[in-house]
């Protein structure tokens, strides 16, 4: 899939599948396989950029009477959390994009992968390595019934909530400035899935997870902690970020944070803005390396979920990433580390 020369990327987080399915085109498969006129990722642009692989997001959205954006158009305080997501509505949207992984993987686009060894193998023979991922598990009822489905499906890791409450825990909301201490910690429900999760070998994204829900999980868990989408609260304080405490925890636990090119949670100012330079990337990066070490960070972009620095655009900007980290005299072996060793290795002790 990649380019010879170019250093292979496996991305924590993406939205394209949400995209996909909202495009409402009946031919998703080839959209995706011959290019798309919008979003982040498609397959040329993959091959342009590095793109070898990432968790594959399906993200219930909000139901249409209640949408609004992820994140608020301007930096708020006190902007609510979203309302709770009835679950008929998340089941429809939940199997709708599981089935579009599955029909990008009939068509030869990607490979669904349910083992670190498959995204190795995936990645050997030149096919995008899909992890099956749910962010926010609102189409999975209390008694775990569903997790069974969709684990025999090929899921592989979830995020317990989006921003918004739901049976298990609760989400942050989009606050800023704001600590993620902003609500109560799992429910018995949130808890029985913490374990079923670990019986099951799914990882567990902390992403959108309130401090309470956090603390919870790092209590209860015995895998790594990981992060797949989340930057440094301390550099921008908004509530979608990690504080001090929280990294120290991942840390300790031998877990990872991707790094999230989201500008609204990557700029000092916390505003949506595309011209936003790499400059406050690398910043995040160096701050994540002095917290988690060498192991511990890695890219969690949020291609087509998010506004992402203009200078990058798309999934074929990956490159200048790589090439900033350079400049900044990042050496080869711990640039190889942050664009993929990383991830592949706390699949393996996770997802097996």
């Amino acid at each position: 899939m990649t380019e010879p020369d170019l250093i292979p990327v496996f991305d924590g987080h993406n939205d394209t599948l949400l995209r996909l399915y909202q495009s409402k085109e009946a031919d998703v498969e080839k959209l995706f396989i011959e290019g798309t006129p919008g979003g982040h990722i498609d397959l040329p642009r993959a091959k342009k950029g590095g793109f070898a692989g990432g968790m594959f997001a399906i993200f219930p959205p909000p139901i249409e009477k209640t949408k609004r954006s992820a994140v608020p158009p301007a930096p708020s305080d006190n902007e609510p959390l979203p309302p709770e997501l009835p679950r008929a509505e998340a089941i429809t949207s939940t199997i709708g994009m599981a089935s579009i992984l599955f029909r990008l993987e009939r068509a030869g686009a990607l490979s669904v992968c349910r083992s670190a060894g498959d995204v190795r193998d995936a990645m050997a023979k030149g096919s995008i390595a899909a992890v099956f991922h749910i962010e926010g598990v609102e189409a999975i009822d209390p008694e775990l019934a569903m997790l069974d489905v969709l684990h025999a499906a090929g899921l592989r890791s979830l995020g317990i909530v989006w921003s918004r409450p739901n049976a298990f825990g609760n989400g942050v909301p989009f606050r800023f400035p704001s600590s993620p201490d902003t609500g109560p910690g799992l429910t018995d429900a949130g808890k029985a899935l913490v374990k079923a999760c670990n019986q099951l070998r799914i990882m567990i994204d902390l992403s959108h997870l309130n401090e309470k829900g956090f603390r919870d999980v790092a209590a209860l868990s015995d895998a790594p902690l990981v992060a797949t989408h989340s930057n440094v609260h301390a550099i921008c304080g908004h509530s979608r970020n990690l504080t001090d405490w929280q990294l120290g925890a991942i840390r300790e636990s031998g877990g990872m944070v991707g790094l999230n090119f989201a500008t609204g949670f990557l700029r000092e100012d916390g505003r949506m803005n595309a011209d936003t330079g790499l400059d406050i990337m690398v910043r995040h990066i160096d701050s994540l390396l002095q917290a988690l070490g060498e192991d511990g960070v890695g890219l969690g972009s949020d291609f087509d979920g998010a506004m992402i620095p203009a200078v990058i655009g798309d999934v074929a900007g990956l490159p200048k990433l790589i090439d900033a980290l350079a400049a900044r005299g990042f050496g080869r072996a711990l640039i190889e580390k942050i664009a993929y060793r990383n991830w592949l290795s706390v699949l393996e002790r996770t997802i097996g």
